[in-house]
């Protein structure tokens, strides 16, 4: 697993009110918007708001309380073979799978698990964000 990530993830309570606060910073949101979820790139990386109790809905783990810290950290792949590569290196890591890699709704592959201490990881193959040779993805146009 090469040392990076690709997005972060932020389970908000109130998405128009979350991507507002986010806006009001200066940060600008993708110029292609996506119903659901709003996307900002960060340098290098991208962050995004999705609703928090689909989040931990798709991540397999409770929405409130100690199972569900209201974000989850992703990890993209260039191929759609590497989701189970990687969650079987994270799980020979000490890493519990919280989702077994499946075909997802928003048409690439994924799966979860969560590191040491708790926090969620999706690793994902997503058609639609290539990788960069340097490992930085962005935001299709």
């Amino acid at each position: 697993m090469e040392q990076r990530i690709s997005l972060v993830t932020l389970g908000v309570n109130d998405l128009e009110r979350s991507r507002k606060f986010y806006e009001a910073l200066g940060w600008r949101p993708s110029a292609r918007p996506v119903e659901g979820i709003v996307f900002f790139q960060a340098g290098g990386m991208i962050v995004s708001l999705f609703p928090r109790v689909e989040l931990a809905k798709d991540a397999n783990i409770a929405a409130q309380g100690s199972g569900f810290c209201g974000m989850a950290l992703a990890y993209n792949v260039r191929e759609r073979e590497e989701v189970n590569a990687v969650l079987a290196e994270a799980q020979r890591a000490g890493a519990k799978i919280l989702k077994p890699a499946q075909d997802v709704f928003w048409g690439g592959y994924s799966g979860y698990f969560c590191d040491p201490d708790g926090f969620p990881w999706e690793v994902a193959w997503n058609p639609f964000f290539p990788i960069a040779e340097d490992g930085s993805i962005r935001l299709p146009n």
